[in-house]
C-alpha cells in the first residue's frame, strides 16, 4: 500500500528535476490552454467600412457588418470555435421599452447573418439583455424606477427569438431576471428552435470591472442608478450555487460566471458542484488592465494573458470569453 511508504524527502526527491528543460516542463504540465478554449467577444456598429476604436479597451474596435465577416473569418482560421456579438446602438433607437431589441433586422441580427454568410462554420453567441437598447441603460424594463422582472421576460424571449431566427447558435441571457432561462427555453422550443443552445450568465455579479464594456456598447451614459437589485452581491458564493442550480433546472445547456478573475473561487465551486460545461468571462476591465499595462511597458502582455487564461482553466473553466482571444490564438500558433 502507498500509505506504508515513508514520505519522500530531499535529496532523494528533487522537485526541480521535472523543471529542468522546456520539453520536460511541457510533458508534465497539468493545465493546458488551447485555442478551443476561447470565445471572442466582438462589438458591432451601424454603417459601412466602420472600424471605431474603443478608447477604454486598447486593441478593441467596433466593426460594421460589412467588416465583421472577415474579422470573424480570421478568428475561425486561427481555430477559435465561437464568437459573441455585442452591439453599439444608435441613441435614436433607444427607448424605454427597448423595442429595437426585438426588431428582426436590428444590428445584432444583421451581424449574425453577415457572419453566417462569411464564416458559416464558426459558432455565434448572442447576448440577451436590454441594456444596449434601453434608454435607461438597464438589462430589463424599468417602470417607475423599478427594474421589473416578470414584465421583462416577454421582451427577453422575443429578443432571443429574433436572434435565433437570424442564425444565432447559442443564446446567452445575461440579464439576471428570475425565470428567464425557462421562459426563453420554452419560447425557442415552441418556435421550432429546440437545437439552439443556451449559455446562461448564471452567476453574474454587480461588478466595477464592467465599465469599459459599457463604454463599448454605449450603455454607461444612459444608466440610471445601478444594477444591484438584479446582479449578484460580490460577497456571495452560496447564492451563486442556487442561481446555477435554478438555471440548470430551467434548461441551461452551459453556465457562466462573470466576472472571471475576482471570482475564480465561484468557478471552482460551480464546476465541482454541478459538473456542467462551465465558462468564465475575462471581462473588459480585466482585459483593459493587462493590455493597457502591456502597452505602457509595465507588463509582458502575451505572457500575463496566457497566465490569466491558465488560471481560468485551473479553476475549472471549460472555456473563456476574452477580448484577448485573437492575441492568445496567435500566441498559441506561433509560440
Amino acid at each position: 500500500m502507498i500509505d506504508s511508504f515513508p514520505p519522500a524527502r530531499f535529496p532523494a526527491t528533487r522537485m526541480r528535476r521535472n523543471r529542468r528543460t522546456d520539453w520536460l516542463r511541457r510533458l508534465v504540465r497539468e493545465t493546458q490552454v488551447t485555442v478551443e478554449d476561447l470565445i471572442w467577444p466582438v462589438f458591432v456598429v451601424d454603417g459601412e467600412s466602420q472600424r471605431v476604436p474603443v478608447e477604454s479597451m486598447p486593441g478593441v474596435d467596433r466593426l460594421s457588418c460589412d467588416l465583421i465577416g472577415d474579422a470573424v473569418g480570421q478568428a475561425r482560421d486561427l481555430g477559435i470555435p465561437m464568437v459573441a456579438i455585442f452591439p453599439y446602438i444608435d441613441e435614436g433607437l433607444k427607448t424605454p421599452d427597448a423595442r429595437e431589441a426585438v426588431n428582426p433586422n436590428n444590428l445584432v441580427c444583421r451581424a449574425v447573418r453577415a457572419i453566417k454568410n462569411s464564416a458559416p462554420d464558426i459558432g455565434v453567441m448572442c447576448d440577451v439583455a436590454l441594456d444596449p437598447f434601453n434608454s435607461d441603460g438597464h438589462d430589463g424594463i424599468v417602470h417607475d424606477g423599478i427594474i421589473v422582472n416578470d414584465g421583462s421576460l416577454d421582451v427577453l424571449c422575443q429578443q432571443a427569438l429574433v436572434q435565433a431566427q437570424a442564425g444565432c447558435d447559442v443564446i446567452a441571457p445575461s440579464d439576471m431576471m428570475d425565470g428567464r432561462i425557462g421562459a426563453i427555453r420554452a419560447a425557442l422550443d415552441e418556435n421550432g428552435l429546440e437545437q439552439v443552445a443556451i449559455m446562461s450568465y448564471a452567476a453574474k455579479y454587480a461588478s466595477g470591472f464592467y465599465d469599459p464594456f459599457r463604454d463599448a456598447v454605449g450603455s454607461g451614459g444612459a444608466l440610471k442608478g445601478d444594477k444591484k437589485t438584479y446582479q449578484m452581491d460580490p460577497g456571495n458564493t452560496d447564492e451563486a450555487l442556487r442561481e446555477v442550480a435554478l438555471d440548470i433546472a430551467e434548461g441551461a445547456d452551459m453556465v457562466m460566471v462573470k466576472p472571471g478573475l475576482p471570482y475564480l473561487d465561484v468557478v471552482l465551486r460551480v464546476k465541482e458542484a454541478f459538473g456542467m460545461p462551465t465558462f468564465a468571462y475575462n471581462v473588459s476591465g480585466e482585459y483593459a488592465m493587462l493590455r493597457g499595462a502591456g502597452e505602457a511597458g509595465r507588463l509582458d502582455y502575451p505572457k500575463v494573458l496566457m497566465e490569466t487564461l491558465a488560471a481560468f482553466k485551473r479553476a475549472g473553466s471549460d472555456g473563456i470569453l476574452t477580448y484577448g482571444a485573437i492575441d492568445a490564438a496567435r500566441y498559441l500558433k506561433t509560440g
